[in-house]
């Protein structure tokens, strides 16, 4: 899903590899934290993590950001509002355990 920015592109093959993995070493994340997440929905996130680490566009919305786990942020990129719509209507049924997926993750027992 990273092949739209495959002739301009500020990842590497091996980050577009990862960014699609179920449990990848980008985030030390498992989309999969809650059960299975459904293919249709997790494209959506794939799409977002590749835009997040590849596209070369993104410069007017990143925002600095002083956190121990982070130093900068991406903020407000405009989305198309199909776009919005398709990954409701894709993830509406989906679930997760976390309200908040950036920090508090306790991974050791898989």
């Amino acid at each position: 899903q990273c092949v739209l920015w495959k002739e301009n592109a500020c990842c590497t093959a091996n980050t577009s590899l990862e960014a699609h993995q179920d449990q990848s070493y980008l985030y030390n994340f498992n989309w999969d934290h809650c059960g299975a997440m459904p293919e249709r929905c997790k494209r959506h996130f794939i799409q977002d993590t590749c835009l997040y680490e590849c596209s070369p566009n993104l410069g007017p919305w990143i925002d600095q950001s002083d956190t121990s786990w982070r130093k900068e942020r991406i903020l407000h990129v405009p989305l198309c509002r199909e776009d919005c719509e398709q990954w409701w209507e894709d993830c509406q049924d989906a679930v997760t355990c976390k309200v908040n997926w950036h920090k508090g993750w306790n991974w050791t027992t898989g």
